[in-house]
């Protein structure tokens, strides 16, 4: 027996029970019909003219309804008379490589033949400034020659800074269409001025691209659409700061303030950026975001298939499974940290043989005196908090939580033959 399993055999887990955390559910019956409606207001498609070739930028995140808002926009553009074509817009992911940006596109429903309309998919970009502290400003080079841009993305707070524009349509603009050069760029000098630099780089780029509008989405806490609202280029800044407030009042979290163990089933960068979102796990890739419980230890177990080996992240957490680490792209992973200058979350993590010991390891080494008392919190990924695990320890702070509902009866976690959660 290895020296490892014999410093772990012995350690207790915890039985687990499941509960239901309750937000705010409020989300559109139809937001697809949302969009039909707001893309007919004054200041969005009767921008558009007849024979104009119009980019749809389109990003990479696990998007409620990503193909089907894109669709409804390529199509509110064709009934114009107009001839749209999508453009990949994702800064670094999909490994940096245009193959990879369609792949990370296909991945998400967006596809020629399910969008109606083609696919122009290049790394190549054009400088067409400099902010006053040097930095260059990028666009893709397809946008570049677009007589019209839209741009279609979710409206949420940062993983890595706060400011007054954090994760939306300005950083779409200036990251996503920047590619992997703009992204590069808005990353050169750290996070620390990421809120300056993102808006600054995206009012240039309105400035002097023919953007005509955004399409800004809000979603609830269970990754349903409950605000779509089309922002004429020049309103863009100025609603998404409200927009901002918005996401972050409807932010999924774990309802508990302190946790020794948090388990996560599933990283990739469909689920965010950091392949998990610091503002649900509360681990900050960078000193300039905060909030979130505060968790001792974190495991991550695997990938999800649509990360594309891209395993972002997992440097946050404290250990990890071999298994994760074999599906491992470290191409595309190193890729990011060498973009955004972040590359504490692109290492690897503690890795155990698998989930049993990974998840013992964690509570060997989360300071408790007792490890039968470990506070253990289990969760899918961190868009997917409604229903999660906690154990028994956790329990009667659970039952005096009016937004908490208990499921289970108390269980204990049941592993395969090879040592994985079943």
């Amino acid at each position: 027996m290895s020296i490892l399993k014999t410093l772990l055999q012995d350690i207790p887990l915890p039985k687990m029970v499941r509960i239901r955390q309750k937000f705010d559910a409020t989300r559109l019956e139809d937001p697809v019909a949302v969009l039909r409606t707001e893309l007919n207001k004054p200041g969005a498609m009767d921008r558009i003219r007849p024979g104009q070739r119009v980019a749809v930028a389109v990003g990479s995140r696990g998007v409620a309804h990503i193909a089907d808002f894109t669709r409804a926009t390529v199509e509110a553009i064709q009934a114009a008379g107009a001839h749209p074509f999508i453009v990949p817009c994702m800064g670094s992911h999909g490994g940096a490589t245009a193959e990879g940006q369609v792949d990370v596109l296909h991945h998400l429903g967006v596809t020629e033949e399910a969008m109606g309309a083609p696919i122009l998919s290049s790394m190549e970009v054009i400088e067409i400034d400099r902010l006053p502290n040097g930095l260059p400003v990028y666009v893709d080079k397809y946008a570049s020659e677009a007589d019209a841009i839209v741009v279609i993305n979710r409206v949420k707070p940062h993983t890595a800074f706060r400011g007054r524009i954090e994760s939306g349509i300005m950083k779409m603009i200036s990251i996503g269409l920047g590619k992997q050069k703009g992204a590069e760029a808005c990353h050169q000098l750290g996070f620390k001025y990421m809120a300056e630099n993102v808006p600054a780089m995206a009012r240039i780029m309105i400035d002097k691209l023919p953007i005509v509008f955004g399409i800004a989405l809000v979603e609830n806490a269970y990754d349903e659409t409950c605000i779509v609202e089309v922002l004429p280029a020049e309103q863009i800044e100025e609603r998404e700061v409200v927009l901002l407030e918005a996401a972050k009042a409807r932010l999924p979290k774990i309802l508990f303030d302190q946790i020794d163990v948090l388990v996560i089933d599933y990283i990739g960068k469909n689920i965010s950026g950091d392949g998990m979102d610091p503002n649900v796990t509360g681990r900050y890739p960078t000193p300039y975001a905060h909030g979130g419980p505060d968790v001792s230890k974190m495991v991550v177990l695997d990938l999800t298939p649509e990360t594309k080996g891209n395993a972002n992240g997992v440097g946050t957490a404290d250990f990890t499974t071999q298994r994760l680490v074999d599906k491992a792209d470290l191409v595309a992973t190193y890729a990011n940290g060498l973009t955004s200058t972040v590359c504490a979350p692109t290492k690897i993590a503690t890795t155990l043989e698998n989930d049993e010991y990974a998840i013992k390891a964690a509570v060997k080494t989360c300071n408790i005196l007792d490890y039968t008392k470990c506070r253990l919190v289990r969760i899918q990924d961190t868009l997917h908090v409604g229903e999660i695990e906690i154990s028994v320890n956790l329990l009667e702070e659970a039952k005096l939580h009016p937004d908490i509902e208990i499921l289970t009866e108390p269980y204990e976690l049941k592993f395969n033959a090879d040592g994985n959660l079943r």
